[in-house]
């Protein structure tokens, strides 16, 4: 029998002995999977090492028949990738969230694939179930990834249609699943607050993708809809971007030229780079749910901006950035760096810094500046209560 979501919906605990096999004996997989380990030996030894991957693979997977089984297998890679790649993660606001209860976590949005993967560490450390995570068809170009994503407990958003019909079904089809994921299966759900990576560093909420939570519950009140998702603001600060010469590179020639087309397997490098690049420390903060003091999206925008902003982790590199940002607000009441981090902190931050000026073209570095500089700029003003 077909389900109203199987379109974008995870697999479920029956289909994972299926796809499992389905991904082990895809060439293209096993072939990226060897490109991945062994860059140098992919091409003259290709077709000895395929096979031997994928027995090595078969024995891992044997025996896994559900989610969770396949998850706490994952897990290892995946601290073990978070590990090798930042100087540690640190969590706060996790106290809030009870056992037993579904969530719709609302984050800001700087990597492909680290910021679920850093938001379900944060949740399956603290013994909580991971949530299902919101990922565009967009990075779905290809079978085993779609498969591999939804094994993970990922469903699709469908951004690539271009019809405003086939845009709309798609949208109120999604709404219809994020509130069925949490009010009937009881289980939490991850998206990010707008479409696309914050390239400029400016985390904010589109009020767009609040009001497709409400599009399948259209009869209800905006306000009593979003209340009884449990929507959850989710602020991830990462020390260091490993993407930030390539974002400065590309809001350097959208800003020359007026557009900027991505070269092809742009995104593959992307989330390469974002996997294993470093990250220096990493900071997730959960706030509490936010239930009122809304009527519409606009105002709910403008709400989880001020909590996922006012809960982002500044670090010593955001105040250096800050201090030679040609856009700083001089009405703000920033401290210098030397006033909030000891000196050997902020020495190592200064010539990390500074490597990493070093490595920008001139003509792009104001926009590595400004990634690492707004952040400070919005927290500020939150605390003010200044406008954003």
């Amino acid at each position: 029998m077909m389900g109203e979501f199987d379109s974008i919906r995870p697999y479920a605990d029956h289909e994972v002995p299926a796809v499992l096999a389905r991904l082990l004996a895809d060439p293209v997989f096993l072939d990226t999977l060897v490109h991945f380990r062994f860059p140098r030996l992919a091409a003259p030894f290709g077709w000895l090492l395929k096979p031997l991957i994928a027995h090595r693979l078969r024995k891992q997977v044997a025996g896994i028949s559900t989610v969770s089984a396949l998850q706490d297998k994952i897990e290892y890679y995946v601290d073990h990738a978070i590990e090798q790649a930042s100087d540690g993660v640190t969590y706060s606001g996790l106290e809030q969230l009870k056992p037993g209860s579904a969530y719709l976590f609302l984050a800001n949005h700087r990597d492909i694939v680290m910021d679920p993967a850093i938001v379900n560490y944060a949740v399956y450390h603290a013994g909580l179930p991971t949530p299902r995570i919101a990922i565009g068809d967009n990075l779905l170009q290809r079978p085993f990834v779609s498969d591999l994503m939804r094994l993970n407990k990922s469903f699709i958003v469908h951004r690539s249609l271009s019809g405003r019909r086939e845009k709309l079904a798609a949208y109120q089809l999604l709404s219809a699943y994020i509130n069925h994921s949490i009010r009937v299966d009881g289980q939490s759900v991850w998206i990010a607050q707008a479409e696309g990576r914050a390239k400029d560093g400016d985390d904010r909420t589109d009020s767009a993708i609040l009001k497709m939570f409400h599009m399948s519950r259209k009869a209800e009140p905006f306000a009593e809809v979003l209340a009884s998702l449990n929507l959850i603001p989710v602020s991830i600060s990462y020390e260091y971007d490993p993407c930030d010469q390539a974002k400065a590179r590309e809001l350097s020639i959208r800003d020359i030229s007026g557009s900027y087309t991505k070269a092809p397997g742009e995104d593959d490098a992307s989330i390469a780079l974002g996997i294993t690049g470093y990250k220096g420390r990493i900071h997730v903060h959960f706030g509490a749910p936010v239930s009122e003091g809304f009527e519409d999206s606009k105002q709910l925008a403008t709400l989880m901006d001020q909590h996922i902003l006012g809960g982002y982790r500044l670090f010593p590199v955001h105040h250096l950035a800050y201090a030679e940002w040609s856009e700083r607000d001089p009405a703000l009441a920033v401290p210098p760096a030397e006033q909030l981090f000891d000196a050997d902190e902020l020495a190592a931050a200064n010539s990390e810094w500074q490597r990493r000026k070093d490595g920008c073209p001139a003509e792009q570095r104001p926009w590595l500046i400004q990634q690492y500089a707004t952040p400070v700029r919005n927290q500020y003003r939150v605390k003010a209560g200044l406008a954003l």
